[in-house]
């Protein structure tokens, strides 16, 4: 699992470290992760020549003692300090007295165009709202340059609690962090910004409470998910049923019962008017046109996807005394009110714009701030939620971690992908997962199966749909 952390759990056990080291070791353990890192980014260190944007706190003092070993090493170090008064004085020392170079912003540009690395040590993860006025500029010189941007930490103006981004920002091509990640590296859009992210371990003991944040990894997913016994029969492995599609989408219905057909159930029910379309596709499908309420065992239901207004289908399911999976109009039809009132778990899968309906703000807002929307709606509903989107995040209704999605790419944004989504996390429900676990491995394996089926181009739901047992296998390989 990959944990992330809030900046005031990373600060104590900082300062608790601090207390036990020499004054100073810290941060030099920091500078030589940082300094590798630069070193390999590089390639050849010799000879290169590398700008260093230094502010006034920590971070500033890391990028110059790194700076430093890189002119041992050969490299033509110039440091370009945002606030010459303030800046990190060991650091500074440091720098100097391995033949770096120190200089004001005014000759930033110019450096910038020439460099070969660029590091942003203009901000720490206590900044807030974006670079200021006078380190603004920066971004934008950066942006067009051709050199290579590592980050220290965390890119300067990218909210690291959250990962917002409230104004100009830099945009690193890796950023190096040290003795955690913090959450803004791993949701968009500060994940964006981030690049390729390197952890650096500096023997931080992170003391007990939960992280903001986790991520799921090949052998966590591999845990959760659902083996048959020698034995199992179908109703044993559970029984997911599907309420979707109508006559102006039927196709919605064919697709989620494609992802709860490859969700580890045994058998897949699906009530609605699309029953010849899921049957002519998946003869294995027990098709059933008398509604949720008489269409027999089933242990999750998935209600939604395509289906227009029928209010009556997502109300029965909502009664039902078993896990249900809300997406798509499923959404618009259910009454919050019971939503709220279920005893059973119930798994939501909004994208952005229903979730910004849902909460009654612009899907701009949602975007910008995805954490804080998450854990809105899973507090609101009582529901756990998943957050569709370029960083699909699942927060339950009880608070704790927020689990955010690893895999995906950007060719998974096509229609019905997300039918297929709700199908698989509702085979995984009626499998046996909890609704963080069932939504969380369906989007790790919707992700990696998007993946295996793109393949650098586009692809269509239902080829994402078929590579699930792919991604499956992928994830349990030893």
């Amino acid at each position: 699992m990959r944990t992330a952390y809030s900046v005031e759990t990373i600060r104590a056990a900082e300062r608790a470290l601090m207390a036990r080291l020499p004054e100073g070791a810290l941060m030099q353990r920091a500078a030589a992760g940082l300094a590798a890192a630069c070193a390999e980014f590089l390639g050849r260190v010799y000879g290169s020549r590398v700008v260093l944007l230094v502010g006034s706190g920590d971070n500033g003092g890391d990028a110059l003692y790194a700076g430093a070993r890189l002119v041992r090493r050969g490299a033509g170090v110039t440091a370009v300090l945002l606030t010459p008064g303030r800046a990190h004085a060991g650091g500074l020392a440091a720098l100097r007295g391995a033949g770096g170079a120190v200089v004001d912003l005014g000759a930033a540009e110019e450096l910038i165009e020439r460099a070969d690395l660029v590091v942003d040590g203009i901000t720490g993860i206590g900044g807030k709202g974006g670079l200021r006025p006078e380190a603004a500029p920066l971004a934008g010189v950066l942006a067009g340059s051709r050199a290579g941007v590592v980050a220290v930490d965390l890119p300067s103006g990218v909210d690291a609690d959250t990962g917002e981004v409230r104004g100009a920002a830099v945009r690193a091509d890796l950023t190096v962090t040290f003795g955690a990640y913090k959450p803004g590296l791993l949701i968009d859009p500060g994940r964006e910004y981030a690049g390729v992210v390197r952890l650096i371990g500096i023997g931080l003991e992170l003391p007990p409470p939960e992280p903001e944040v986790e991520a799921l990894q090949h052998a966590d997913v591999a845990r959760l998910l659902p083996v048959p016994a020698a034995e199992s029969d179908k109703y044993r492995r559970g029984v997911v049923g599907v309420a979707a599609g109508s006559a102006r989408y039927p196709g919605a219905a064919v697709l989620a019962v494609a992802g709860a057909l490859r969700g580890g159930a045994g058998a897949v029910r699906y009530v609605g008017p699309a029953g010849d379309a899921v049957i002519a596709r998946f003869p294995e499908a027990l098709v059933s046109d008398q509604g949720p309420a008489g269409a027999g065992r089933v242990q999750a239901w998935v209600a939604g996807p395509g289906a227009g207004d029928d209010a009556l289908s997502v109300s029965q399911v909502l009664r039902c005394d078993v896990p249900v999976l809300l997406d798509a109009d499923g959404l618009r039809l259910a009454e919050r009110d019971a939503v709220r009132g279920r005893g059973a778990p119930t798994l939501m899968t909004p994208h952005a714009g229903e979730a910004a309906a849902l909460l009654g703000v612009s899907r701009e807002e949602v975007e910008a701030g995805r954490l804080a929307a998450v854990r809105e709606l899973a507090a609101v509903y009582r529901a756990t939620v998943l957050l569709k989107g370029s960083t699909t995040l699942v927060a339950g209704p009880g608070g704790g971690p927020v689990r955010v999605n690893p895999t995906g790419t950007g060719w998974l944004a096509t229609a019905g992908s997300g039918d297929v989504l709700s199908g698989l996390a509702g085979s995984l429900l009626a499998s046996g997962l909890s609704a963080l676990d069932a939504g969380s491995v369906a989007a790790y394996l919707h992700g990696l199966a998007g993946r295996f089926a793109a393949d650098g181009a586009p692809t269509t739901s239902l080829d994402v749909a078929e590579h699930v047992p792919a991604a499956w296998r992928d994830v349990t390989r030893d």
